[in-house]
Protein backbone atom coordinates (compact mmCIF):
# COMPACT_ATOMS: atom_id res chain seq x y z
CA UNK A 1 0.00 0.00 0.00
CA UNK A 2 3.38 2.34 0.48
CA UNK A 3 3.25 2.66 -3.15
CA UNK A 4 0.10 3.69 -3.57
CA UNK A 5 0.09 6.33 -1.22
CA UNK A 6 3.36 7.86 -2.10
CA UNK A 7 2.08 8.57 -5.51
CA UNK A 8 -0.99 10.37 -4.62
CA UNK A 9 1.20 12.52 -2.53
CA UNK A 10 4.21 13.05 -5.13
CA UNK A 11 2.43 12.55 -8.56
CA UNK A 12 2.02 15.75 -10.23
CA UNK A 13 -0.33 15.22 -12.98
CA UNK A 14 -3.23 18.12 -13.36
CA UNK A 15 -6.86 16.63 -13.22
CA UNK A 16 -7.39 17.37 -16.24
CA UNK A 17 -4.54 15.76 -17.90
CA UNK A 18 -6.44 12.41 -18.80
CA UNK A 19 -9.49 13.81 -20.37
CA UNK A 20 -9.15 13.43 -24.15
CA UNK A 21 -10.39 10.40 -26.22
CA UNK A 22 -13.00 8.98 -28.04
CA UNK A 23 -14.44 6.02 -26.61
CA UNK A 24 -16.00 5.37 -23.71
CA UNK A 25 -16.15 8.17 -20.97
CA UNK A 26 -14.54 7.02 -17.57
CA UNK A 27 -15.11 8.47 -13.97
CA UNK A 28 -13.09 7.65 -11.52
CA UNK A 29 -13.86 7.44 -7.60
CA UNK A 30 -11.24 6.74 -4.90
CA UNK A 31 -11.69 5.42 -1.72
CA UNK A 32 -11.48 6.99 2.02
CA UNK A 33 -7.73 8.32 2.43
CA UNK A 34 -7.38 8.05 -1.53
CA UNK A 35 -6.82 10.74 -3.73
CA UNK A 36 -7.87 10.09 -7.40
CA UNK A 37 -3.85 9.43 -7.85
CA UNK A 38 -3.86 6.37 -6.05
CA UNK A 39 -5.75 4.77 -9.11
CA UNK A 40 -3.35 6.91 -11.40
CA UNK A 41 -1.97 3.42 -12.96
CA UNK A 42 -5.29 2.40 -13.77
CA UNK A 43 -6.30 5.78 -15.06
CA UNK A 44 -3.14 5.86 -17.48
CA UNK A 45 -3.80 2.53 -19.05
CA UNK A 46 -7.43 3.20 -19.54
CA UNK A 47 -6.21 6.75 -21.26
CA UNK A 48 -4.09 4.82 -23.77
CA UNK A 49 -6.73 2.68 -24.64
CA UNK A 50 -8.21 5.73 -26.08
CA UNK A 51 -10.69 6.21 -22.61
CA UNK A 52 -11.17 9.90 -21.63
CA UNK A 53 -10.65 9.42 -18.30
CA UNK A 54 -12.12 12.31 -15.61
CA UNK A 55 -11.31 12.77 -11.75
CA UNK A 56 -13.17 14.59 -9.11
CA UNK A 57 -10.36 16.59 -7.76
CA UNK A 58 -12.74 18.57 -5.29
CA UNK A 59 -12.95 14.88 -3.20
CA UNK A 60 -9.62 15.45 -2.05
CA UNK A 61 -9.01 12.35 0.59
CA UNK A 62 -12.80 11.17 0.11
CA UNK A 63 -13.32 11.77 3.48
CA UNK A 64 -16.35 13.11 3.63
CA UNK A 65 -20.08 11.09 3.99
CA UNK A 66 -20.84 9.28 1.10
CA UNK A 67 -24.05 11.40 0.52
CA UNK A 68 -22.36 14.42 0.22
CA UNK A 69 -19.10 12.94 -1.86
CA UNK A 70 -21.87 11.45 -4.17
CA UNK A 71 -23.36 15.12 -4.76
CA UNK A 72 -19.84 16.20 -5.61
CA UNK A 73 -20.14 13.22 -8.36
CA UNK A 74 -23.79 14.80 -9.19
CA UNK A 75 -22.05 18.25 -9.96
CA UNK A 76 -19.38 16.98 -11.68
CA UNK A 77 -21.40 15.08 -14.23
CA UNK A 78 -23.43 18.09 -15.01
CA UNK A 79 -20.75 20.76 -15.36
CA UNK A 80 -18.82 18.24 -17.51
CA UNK A 81 -22.57 17.37 -19.59
CA UNK A 82 -21.25 13.73 -19.29
CA UNK A 83 -23.43 10.39 -20.45
CA UNK A 84 -23.23 7.05 -20.60
CA UNK A 85 -20.13 6.77 -18.26
CA UNK A 86 -18.60 4.03 -17.16
CA UNK A 87 -17.76 4.97 -12.97
CA UNK A 88 -14.53 3.02 -11.94
CA UNK A 89 -14.39 3.32 -8.32
CA UNK A 90 -12.62 1.85 -5.28
CA UNK A 91 -13.40 0.69 -1.44
CA UNK A 92 -15.55 3.55 -0.14
CA UNK A 93 -15.70 5.09 -3.69
CA UNK A 94 -17.96 1.66 -4.64
CA UNK A 95 -21.17 3.33 -1.97
CA UNK A 96 -20.67 6.43 -3.44
CA UNK A 97 -21.35 5.42 -7.31
CA UNK A 98 -23.92 3.44 -6.04
CA UNK A 99 -25.87 6.17 -4.32
CA UNK A 100 -25.13 8.34 -7.25
CA UNK A 101 -26.53 5.83 -9.43
CA UNK A 102 -29.66 5.28 -7.58
CA UNK A 103 -30.35 8.62 -5.67
CA UNK A 104 -28.33 11.16 -7.11
CA UNK A 105 -29.72 13.46 -9.35
CA UNK A 106 -27.43 12.91 -12.17
CA UNK A 107 -28.15 9.14 -12.23
CA UNK A 108 -29.46 8.93 -15.80
CA UNK A 109 -25.95 10.14 -17.14
CA UNK A 110 -24.32 6.68 -15.65
CA UNK A 111 -23.97 3.26 -17.66
CA UNK A 112 -22.33 1.24 -15.35
CA UNK A 113 -19.95 0.66 -12.62
CA UNK A 114 -16.73 -1.53 -11.71
CA UNK A 115 -16.35 -1.51 -8.25
CA UNK A 116 -12.98 -3.09 -6.51
CA UNK A 117 -13.08 -4.25 -3.40
CA UNK A 118 -16.42 -2.21 -2.16
CA UNK A 119 -17.97 -2.55 0.99
CA UNK A 120 -21.22 -2.82 -0.22
CA UNK A 121 -22.20 -4.14 3.15
CA UNK A 122 -19.89 -2.11 5.34
CA UNK A 123 -17.39 -3.96 7.39
CA UNK A 124 -17.41 -5.29 10.93
CA UNK A 125 -14.54 -3.95 12.10
CA UNK A 126 -15.65 0.00 11.16
CA UNK A 127 -17.53 -0.37 14.98
CA UNK A 128 -14.01 -0.36 16.34
CA UNK A 129 -12.89 2.81 15.39
CA UNK A 130 -13.53 6.35 16.53
CA UNK A 131 -12.80 8.45 13.23
CA UNK A 132 -16.52 9.66 11.84
CA UNK A 133 -14.67 8.51 8.22
CA UNK A 134 -14.26 4.96 9.16
CA UNK A 135 -17.19 4.46 11.42
CA UNK A 136 -19.78 5.16 8.53
CA UNK A 137 -18.86 1.35 7.18
CA UNK A 138 -20.40 -0.23 10.29
CA UNK A 139 -23.00 -2.69 8.55
CA UNK A 140 -26.15 -0.95 10.93
CA UNK A 141 -25.55 2.50 9.13
CA UNK A 142 -28.16 4.43 8.14
CA UNK A 143 -26.39 5.13 4.49
CA UNK A 144 -24.94 1.58 4.09
CA UNK A 145 -28.78 0.44 5.07
CA UNK A 146 -30.61 2.51 2.49
CA UNK A 147 -28.33 1.66 -0.60
CA UNK A 148 -28.68 -2.28 0.16
CA UNK A 149 -32.26 -1.19 -0.37
CA UNK A 150 -31.39 0.34 -3.60
CA UNK A 151 -31.33 -2.85 -6.00
CA UNK A 152 -32.36 -1.71 -9.19
CA UNK A 153 -29.24 -0.98 -10.13
CA UNK A 154 -26.93 -3.72 -9.13
CA UNK A 155 -27.22 -5.50 -12.43
CA UNK A 156 -25.65 -2.78 -13.83
CA UNK A 157 -22.48 -3.20 -11.21
CA UNK A 158 -19.57 -5.32 -11.55
CA UNK A 159 -18.10 -6.23 -8.25
CA UNK A 160 -14.40 -7.18 -8.26
CA UNK A 161 -12.86 -8.17 -5.12
CA UNK A 162 -10.16 -10.55 -3.47
CA UNK A 163 -11.06 -13.86 -1.87
CA UNK A 164 -9.57 -12.44 1.65
CA UNK A 165 -9.99 -9.14 2.45
CA UNK A 166 -8.30 -7.68 5.66
CA UNK A 167 -10.72 -4.47 5.53
CA UNK A 168 -13.72 -5.88 5.10
CA UNK A 169 -14.12 -9.44 6.21
CA UNK A 170 -17.25 -9.93 4.68
CA UNK A 171 -16.73 -9.67 1.51
CA UNK A 172 -17.88 -7.55 -1.61
CA UNK A 173 -20.41 -9.85 -2.94
CA UNK A 174 -23.22 -7.55 -4.05
CA UNK A 175 -26.78 -9.64 -4.76
CA UNK A 176 -27.83 -9.30 -8.65
CA UNK A 177 -24.38 -7.46 -9.82
CA UNK A 178 -21.64 -9.52 -11.53
CA UNK A 179 -19.25 -10.72 -8.87
CA UNK A 180 -15.70 -11.51 -9.58
CA UNK A 181 -13.54 -12.90 -6.96
CA UNK A 182 -10.22 -13.04 -7.41
CA UNK A 183 -7.87 -15.48 -6.07
CA UNK A 184 -5.98 -13.00 -4.44
CA UNK A 185 -5.77 -11.59 -1.17
CA UNK A 186 -5.39 -7.65 0.02
CA UNK A 187 -7.79 -4.37 -0.29
CA UNK A 188 -5.36 -2.28 -2.20
CA UNK A 189 -2.67 -4.56 -4.69
CA UNK A 190 -6.15 -5.79 -5.88
CA UNK A 191 -6.07 -2.63 -8.11
CA UNK A 192 -2.93 -3.80 -9.80
CA UNK A 193 -4.56 -7.04 -10.55
CA UNK A 194 -4.87 -7.56 -14.30
CA UNK A 195 -9.01 -8.66 -14.28
CA UNK A 196 -9.84 -5.23 -13.12
CA UNK A 197 -8.86 -3.58 -16.71
CA UNK A 198 -10.04 -6.61 -18.44
CA UNK A 199 -13.56 -5.93 -16.79
CA UNK A 200 -13.39 -2.61 -17.51
CA UNK A 201 -12.55 -3.20 -21.08
CA UNK A 202 -16.07 -5.43 -21.16
CA UNK A 203 -18.02 -2.39 -19.42
CA UNK A 204 -16.35 0.55 -21.23
CA UNK A 205 -15.94 -0.49 -24.84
Amino acid sequence: MVAPQLRAVLSRSADDAFRTGDRTPVVVVPGVFETWRFLQPVIEALHRRGHPVHVIDVLRWNRRPVAEAAAQLDAYLEEHRLDGVVLLAHSKGGLVGKYAMSLGRSAPRIRSMLAVASPFGGSSYARFLLAPSLRIFRPTDATIVALARQEEVNARIVSVYARFDPHIPGGSRLAGARNVALRTGGHFRILAHPRVLAELALLAP
